[in-house]
C-alpha cells in the first residue's frame, strides 16, 4: 500500500469523464511516450492511440492523424496531458459515431463500468437502497445510517469509506470477508479508507463480479454509474445463489435424461432461471416463450400465469381480463406481496422492461416458491452428476479468475466453457497480449468439430511458448472436457514452491507472519489464534484471504485451500500473485522515505532518457510494470523469481486495474 491517491486533472469537467484506472492507463503511455523523447509532441499520438483496443479496429494511423490534424496543424507541437485526454476523447466520439452509436449491452454479472455511459437509472437505485436497507439495517456499524432515502445521494456518501460495499458482499455470499480485516473506526485516515476500498474490490472479484475500470479512487469520490454497476453485481449474485444443482437440487426436475443434466449444470444463473419460468409457464398453458427480463415481460401476462402456477390461492380474474398493462403490473405485484416477495420495483420498471429489475423481481419468487417437487430418482441422478469438493473447488477458483480478467465471454462453468477453445485464447491474449493469432481462431458458435480442436491446438501451442506445464496435454483433451488435465493437476515436478506444501501451513501462521513482514498494521494479531484445533485454523483461513485482499492481492483461494494445504496449480498462481504484491509493497516501503533523486532514479532512469522525476499518478504505475515483470519460476530453477515477457496485464488485473482499451 503507497497511499496513492490518484491522478489529478485540475479540469473538473475533463476529470469526471475518467475513471482513476483509465486515467493512471492512459498517463502511463503518456509517460512512457515522454520518458523516451523528453517530450510528448502531437505527432507522437497516432501510433499510441492506434494501438488502444478501443480503436485499433476502427482508424487505421493515418486516419487518426488526419482526425488530430482537425485541430493542430503542426504535428510537432508538443501537448501536455490534458489536452492528451481531450485528444482520447475526441477520438472516443468518433468511434461512437462511426459505429452507429451501438454500445455493448451489460449481460448479468458485467454491468456497465466505462465512462462512456455515466447516467444512473433511478428505479434501480431506488431498488439497491430499499435491498440494503432491509438486509443491513440492524448491522451494528451502519444501523445508525439507516435506512437510507432514495430520493438522496446519501448512498453515494456512505459508500465512501468502505465499510458498506463490504457488509454487502458478506450478505451476497456470507464468510467472504472476515469482518475483523474491516477498518470500522467512526473516523478512518485515507490509509484505512483505502485498505477497505481495496479488500471490497479484491473479494468483489473473489464472489464472481466483474470490476472493469473501476478502481479505488472511484469508490472514494462515490461515483454514481461505477457504484451502482458494482452494487447491482453485488446483490445479483445474492439473488442468483439458489439457482444451480448444489444448492437446489430440486432443478434437476426441469431436465428429462443425463444429456440435459450436462446441459443444466453450464447454464448461467439467468438461462436457468429462465428455463425454471419456461417449465411452470408451459403447465399452465402459457403459449409464448419467454427468452429475456425485458420486452418478453413488459405486458406482465407471464407474471400473471407464472403467480397463477406457483400460488393459485392468491390468483383472480382480474389480472388477465384487464388490458391495461400497467394496472396487470400493479396485480402482479399485489399477487407476489402475498408471497412475500418485497416489492422492490414499480408497475413502471414492468411496463418499461428494466432487465435488471424484472430478472430480480423472478429470482426473489424463485427464492420464495420455486414450485419444484423431490423427484427421489432424479435427485439421486444428480447427486451422481456432482464433482468431489476438490474438483469443484479448483474449477470454481479458475473460473473466477478468469471473469475477473473482463475476457468479452463470460465463464459459467470451466469444464463446458472452454472446450471449444475460445474462452482459453481470450484469457492468454490478456495474460501475454499478441500471443493469439486471431485469423487461425474460430469464435463460437461453432459448430464443425475441428475448428475447435484447431482453437485447442493453438492454446496448448501458446501455452508451451509460455513454458506452461503441459505434459501430455492435447487439444483434444480440452475438447473432450478432461477435467483433470484442464485443471493441469499436480505436474510432477519438484519446484522452489515445495515448502509450500507443508502441513504445518495449515495453522496459517505462517502466512500471517509473511503479511505482517510487508505491512505489520495490517494483522490484528489479537484475533489471531494458535491454530490448533480446526475451527482455529478456520479462523486464521478466513482471516488470512482478508488480509491479503486488503493489501491488494487477487485472491480466489478459500479457507478450506489453506487448511488442506491444497496448493495444486491454482494455489501456486495464488502465492505468485501474493509474492509479486509482497515484492511490490516491500519495494514501496524501502523507498518511501527515500530521497527524490534516488526515487527518481529508481523509477525512470533508462539507458535512452535522464532520469524523470516522478510526477502525480506515476509513481505507481511504473512500479506495478516493473513488479509484473516478475513471475514464479516454475521449472525449478534456483530463483524464486524470474523475468518473464507479457505479464504486464496479469499485473494490471491482480490490481483489480483495467485500461480504457482492455488492455
Amino acid at each position: 500500500m503507497s497511499g496513492f491517491v490518484g491522478v489529478i486533472v485540475s479540469d473538473s469537467w475533463l476529470h469526471s469523464q475518467f475513471t482513476q484506472v483509465e486515467l493512471r492507463t492512459l498517463k502511463a503511455k503518456y509517460v512512457s511516450v515522454r520518458t523516451q523523447s523528453g517530450r510528448v509532441k502531437v505527432g507522437d499520438l497516432p501510433a499510441v492511440f492506434v494501438k488502444l483496443k478501443a480503436f485499433t479496429e476502427m482508424f487505421t494511423e493515418d486516419e487518426i492523424k488526419d482526425i488530430l490534424g482537425e485541430s493542430y496543424k503542426d504535428m510537432d507541437e508538443e501537448i501536455d496531458f490534458e489536452s492528451y485526454l481531450r485528444a482520447y476523447l475526441n477520438l472516443q466520439s468518433r468511434a461512437t459515431a462511426k459505429s452507429g452509436g451501438s454500445k455493448n449491452s451489460s449481460s448479468f454479472l458485467k454491468a456497465t463500468t466505462t465512462t462512456v455511459h455515466h447516467s444512473i437509472n433511478v428505479s434501480e437505485k431506488a431498488s439497491y437502497v430499499a435491498h440494503i436497507n432491509s438486509y443491513l439495517a440492524d448491522d451494528p456499524f451502519l444501523k445508525k445510517d439507516l435506512p437510507m432515502d432514495p430520493s438522496t445521494n446519501a448512498l453515494f456518501d456512505l459508500v465512501k469509506d468502505g465499510v458498506l460495499l463490504c457488509k454487502l458482499i458478506n450478505i451476497a455470499v456470507p464468510g467472504t470477508i472476515d469482518e475483523r480485516a474491516i477498518n470500522t473506526k467512526k473516523v478512518l485516515n485515507p490509509w484505512e479508507r483505502n485498505e477497505n476500498h481495496t479488500l471490497c474490490l479484491n473479494s468483489a472479484k473473489a464472489i464472481g463480479c466483474t470490476v472493469v475500470n473501476i478502481g479505488e479512487q472511484d469508490l472514494i469520490e462515490g461515483r454514481p454509474h461505477l457504484l451502482l454497476g458494482l452494487i447491482s453485481q453485488i446483490i445479483k449474485i445474492q439473488l442468483l445463489a439458489d439457482l444451480n444443482l448444489k444448492k437446489t437440487p430440486q432443478l434437476v426436475e426441469l431436465v428429462d435424461d443425463s444429456n440435459d443434466v450436462e446441459e443444466l449444470l453450464g447454464l448461467s444463473p439467468e438461462k436457468v432461471l429462465l428455463k425454471w419460468m419456461n417449465f411452470h409457464l408451459k403447465k399452465v398453458g402459457y403459449e409464448k416463450q419467454v427468452t429475456n427480463f425485458s420486452s418478453d415481460v413488459k405486458d406482465g401476462e407471464a407474471y400473471t400465469y407464472l403467480l397463477t402456477a406457483l400460488a393459485p390461492e392468491h390468483s383472480g380474474p382480474g389480472e388477465l381480463e384487464t388490458k391495461d398493462p400497467t394496472e396487470r403490473a400493479n396485480m402482479v405485484l399485489a399477487h407476489a406481496e402475498k408471497l412475500d416477495c418485497k416489492r422492490y420495483l414499480t408497475p413502471k420498471d414492468i411496463v418499461e422492461g428494466s432487465p435488471n429489475l424484472n430478472l430480480a423481481f423472478v429470482a426473489q419468487i424463485f427464492q420464495h416458491r420455486n414450485g419444484l417437487t423431490v423427484d427421489t430418482k432424479k435427485m439421486s441422478f444428480a447427486e451422481m452428476m456432482t464433482d468431489d469438493a476438490q474438483t469443484s473447488r479448483e474449477e470454481r477458483c479458475f473460473r473466477l479468475w478468469i471473469n475477473s480478467l473482463g475476457v468479452a465471454t463470460y465463464v459459467n462453468n470451466v469444464f463446458e466453457d472452454v472446450r471449444n477453445g475460445w474462452v482459453i485464447l481470450e484469457v492468454l491474449d490478456k495474460v501475454s497480449p499478441e500471443s493469439v493469432n486471431w485469423k487461425q481462431a474460430s469464435k463460437p458458435p461453432i459448430k464443425m468439430p475441428f475448428r475447435k480442436v484447431e482453437n485447442c491446438n493453438q492454446v496448448i501451442k501458446i501455452g508451451k511458448q509460455l513454458n506452461f506445464s503441459l505434459v501430455n496435454v492435447a487439444g483434444n483433451d480440452i475438447v473432450q472436457g478432461n477435467k483433470k488435465l484442464i485443471l493441469v493437476k499436480k505436474a510432477g515436478r519438484n519446484s522452489q514452491m515445495e515448502s509450500f506444501k507443508d502441513k504445518n501451513l495449515s495453522t496459517g501462521i505462517f502466512f500471517l507472519e509473511l503479511l505482517s513482514a510487508v505491512e505489520p498494521r495490517v494483522v490484528n494479531w489479537s484475533v489471531v489464534t494458535k491454530g490448533e484445533t480446526e475451527e482455529d485454523k478456520k479462523l486464521n483461513a478466513t482471516y488470512i484471504i482478508s488480509v491479503a485482499r486488503k493489501l491488494g492481492c487477487s485472491i480466489f483461494l478459500l479457507p478450506e485451500d489453506i487448511i488442506e494445504v491444497s496448493l495444486s496449480l491454482y494455489g501456486i498462481l495464488d502465492c505468485s500473485i501474493l509474492i509479486v504484491h509482497f515484492v511490490k509493497n516491500m519495494i514501496l516501503s524501502l523507498y518511501a522515505y527515500s530521497s527524490p533523486r534516488n526515487l527518481s532514479s529508481f523509477y525512470y532512469n533508462t539507458p535512452d532518457a535522464s532520469p524523470v522525476a516522478p510526477v502525480d499518478g506515476e509513481r505507481e504505475i511504473v512500479l506495478v510494470s516493473e513488479v509484473s515483470n516478475m513471475a514464479i519460476n516454475d521449472a525449478g530453477s534456483d530463483s524464486a523469481l524470474s523475468p518473464k515477457v507479457g505479464n504486464e496485464e496479469a499485473s494490471d488485473q491482480v490490481e483489480g486495474k483495467e485500461s480504457p482499451d482492455g488492455e
